[in-house]
């Protein structure tokens, strides 16, 4: 599934406002499919998700990627339903939202995102994942399991954001960013991401051999040419 394009479905928010999937289209999108009436498992990885979220957050910036919870359970997880369920987990974050999809749009929802779930006398049994995509709506990544280490979250996403230009406002500034992105190194000692100097010294020093080899080319064909002029005349 990673490559998919993700189709352009009309879902509703916490609020019951209407809106599309593509609307998040340009920065990366992090999805994770839920039902409400769920007592253990979705609330549990819920929160495993905010957690590991929160981490990404403070590493990358709190506005550089979204995230989507999907009620699928229709037309039980309605967005009053979706709601309540935030709430319940804590999840008050302007770049996180809980959608309602129509009933006849699951199937076609949960078969772009490679989402599989089965009825069952006690509810639903359905992969634990999260999927990654890309500023273009594209499948990244499968994140599986039910709970979420910062690094599962944090690599993929700095690699999508490291190539992609940011709202930076001198194209200087987007040469910084994207090489501290680049620089970002996991810290199992504390769970977050440090600069790692050392990288960051050996792209400077790379910079500098390669600027230094253009100013020695540039100097020698001006010498030639200067050469050239003095035995012509």
């Amino acid at each position: 599934m990673v490559g998919n394009e993700i189709g352009d479905f009309l879902l509703q928010d916490r609020q019951g406002k209407a809106v599309r999937l593509s609307s998040y289209r340009g920065q990366p999108l992090l999805v994770s499919f839920i039902y409400t009436g769920c007592f253990q498992i979705c609330p549990g990885t819920t929160r495993a998700l905010h957690k590991a979220v929160s981490a990404a957050q403070e590493a990358l910036g709190d506005k550089r990627f979204q995230v989507l919870s999907i009620g699928f359970n229709q037309p039980a997880d309605s967005p009053v339903a979706l709601k309540s369920f935030a709430a319940q987990q804590g999840i008050d974050d302007a770049n996180w939202e809980f959608l309602s999809p129509p009933a006849a749009s699951v199937a076609a929802i949960s078969r772009d995102f490679g989402f599989g779930f089965v009825a069952t006398p006690a509810g639903f049994d359905h992969t634990l994942q999260v999927t990654l995509v890309d500023q273009r709506g594209r499948i990244y990544r499968q994140i599986y399991g039910d709970t979420f280490a910062p690094e599962d979250l944090i690599r993929p996403l700095q690699q999508l954001l490291a190539g992609a230009p940011t709202a930076a406002e001198s194209p200087l500034e987007n040469i910084v960013e994207r090489v501290r992105l680049i620089c970002s190194v996991y810290d199992p000692k504390t769970g977050k991401y440090r600069l790692d100097w050392g990288l960051l010294l050996e792209i400077a020093g790379g910079v500098t051999s390669v600027l230094w080899t253009i100013g020695f080319f540039i100097g020698e064909w001006r010498n030639q040419r200067a050469a050239r002029r003095q035995a012509s005349a």
